[in-house]
């Protein structure tokens, strides 16, 4: 019954596999089924029927319902004993696909798969009748069937769903790769996800995992009152960020436009708007290199409150990691490879100096020093600002090392032309990064609303800029639009990624993405 070979043979001779299996798909119609099935009600969730192990039961001496021994050493100790005993079970109508099939005789055993999990179908021919076996020899890996049934417990204690009539509910004319082998190669897995899905343990339960993320933080924000929009994804000038993005052509207005670096210049308006507690989650674009970090098209959270600050987004960002792994049922102290994170707040806080100093031995005041060590680092450190210096080598020597979750607070306010100056020290930005295992994971400022300010720093910022250089250009409508008052208020971006990798036990953003930038295929 079963085709399921090797991936190398299956390569070589493709076309008299998928004759085997259209053979099969015209033996279904000829006994009268449609072979891409039709709606089919009322099926419970596989996931659900297993927990309905509870209800299996037999008649005791006294004619009384017993239930079975809940272990399952214990169980098969029991049913060795007595064989002969009648088990009863709940009726059950389930719905997968088929992953595994055993034929023993007259007997098949079927292991179906949905999205909540997998279970067993014991078909006998004396059991379902000629017709519903004739369906069933028709049955081969990959297809989706539906079965009515009794679930209960096999000998050994397998739960299974005893079949008494079956459904073909859609033909497979691929042959799935084998289920020792399965699919090693990163590429093919990220270029054909859906069979990924289907055949690689845990790649299902992390992308499910990924949507309880976004959801929990959607609720988490929601409750801190903040209201979700939907920002434009082509921009007439690309702000917000220092990246380079993609460029195209609106024909109609003969104008070209970019794909979005960042939410923060649209949302900032809205906070001027009135609209005092904001944030879009949403993709951007950025037309730079690919990683295990990065992936040109990514999944931000920008999210901003009238009347705080960049501590109270701090706040805001422990909040919304530990209601991520409470909505996904993970203990604060999560594994990440070989190491463990440790979530539980607060998290550590440390200044950009404090921690130049810690990793370098440098004083981060002294730019001598500094321009020294970056030299022997190798950059190039003429004409350079200070600053700019000083955070090449930070990335350099002190990025990797942080183990996290740490809060670097309190950047050079030269790198920072976004950010609100601390009143005390006019040189220091009101930023903070988080740091997990050497990743940013989230970038928070106190939001700079001087007009007269924020419109120099513009300019000083697109001082020696080549036109393909993003925020090339001075966003003016921006800046008018501080002109007539922004609150002063704290902004928050987490990289979405970024998270679900820390969170699902992901080395690379292509794992938790399900449909990563890839070449032409060859």
């Amino acid at each position: 019954m079963s085709d399921e070979v090797p991936q190398s043979e299956a390569a070589e001779n493709p076309s008299h596999l998928e004759a085997a299996r259209r053979e099969k798909l015209r033996r279904v119609q000829e006994l009268g089924h449609d072979p891409w099935g039709q709606r089919f009600d009322d099926q419970l969730p596989i996931g659900s029927v297993l927990k309905l192990q509870e209800q299996v039961y037999y008649e005791n001496e006294a004619g009384e319902k017993t239930p079975l021994p809940e272990d399952r050493e214990a169980y098969i100790a029991w049913r060795n004993e007595n064989r002969r005993v009648e088990l009863h079970g709940p009726k059950v109508r389930a719905a997968g696909r088929i992953v595994l099939e055993r034929t023993k005789g007259k007997l098949i055993f079927l292991d179906i798969m949905d999205w909540t999990g997998k279970v067993q179908i014991f078909v006998g021919r004396k059991q379902v009748g000629e017709e519903n076996w004739a369906l069933a020899e028709c049955m081969q890996l990959g297809d989706i069937v539906g079965v009515d049934g009794e679930f209960k417990l096999t000998n050994t204690g397998e739960p299974t769903i005893f079949a008494e009539k079956l459904h073909f509910l859609s033909k497979s004319l691929e042959t799935p790769p084998d289920k020792y082998h399965g699919i090693h190669d990163p590429e093919i897995r990220q270029r054909r996800r859906y069979l990924d899905l289907i055949h690689t343990d845990g790649v299902m339960e992390r992308f499910l995992r990924r949507s309880k993320i976004v959801q929990s933080i959607r609720q988490t924000l929601a409750s801190e009152s903040f209201v979700e929009v939907e920002g434009p994804t082509l921009h007439s000038i690309a702000g917000g960020a220092a990246a380079r993005p993609f460029t195209t052509h609106h024909n109609a207005l003969d104008m070209d436009l970019f794909l979005r670096i960042a939410l923060e210049l649209h949302l900032k308006r809205l906070l001027v708007g009135g609209i005092e507690r904001v944030y879009e989650l949403g993709r951007v674009y950025r037309n730079e290199g690919i990683s295990p970090k990065h992936n040109p098209e990514f999944t931000m959270l920008e999210a901003y409150q009238a009347y705080g600050d960049y501590r109270s987004m701090m706040d805001l960002t422990e909040k919304i990691i530990v209601n991520a792994l409470e909505a996904t049922g993970q203990p604060l102290k999560v594994q990440y490879g070989e190491h463990e994170i440790d979530f539980t707040p607060p998290f550590e806080r440390k200044t950009y100096d404090e921690l130049f100093l810690e990793h370098t031995g440098v004083d981060p005041k002294d730019e001598a020093a500094v321009a020294k060590l970056a030299a022997e680092i190798g950059f190039d450190i003429k004409g350079r600002h200070p600053d700019v210096i000083k955070s090449d080598v930070f990335e350099e020597k002190v990025e990797d090392a942080l183990e996290g979750p740490i809060f670097v607070m309190d950047y050079p306010a030269s790198i920072c032309p976004l950010t609100k100056r601390s009143q005390t020290e006019p040189e220091i930005a009101e930023r903070f990064e988080l740091f997990v295992k050497g990743m940013e994971l989230a970038n928070a400022y106190t939001e700079l609303n001087d007009p007269d300010l924020q419109e120099q720093l513009f300019k000083t910022q697109l001082e020696g800029m080549s036109a393909e250089d993003s925020m090339a250009k001075m966003d003016n409508d921006f800046v008018t639009a501080l002109r007539n008052a922004m609150p002063p208020a704290g902004g928050l971006g987490i990289g979405i990624d970024r998270l679900v990798m820390l969170l699902t036990n992901a080395t690379s953003i292509r794992e938790v993405i399900l449909f990563p930038l890839l070449r032409h295929e060859a």
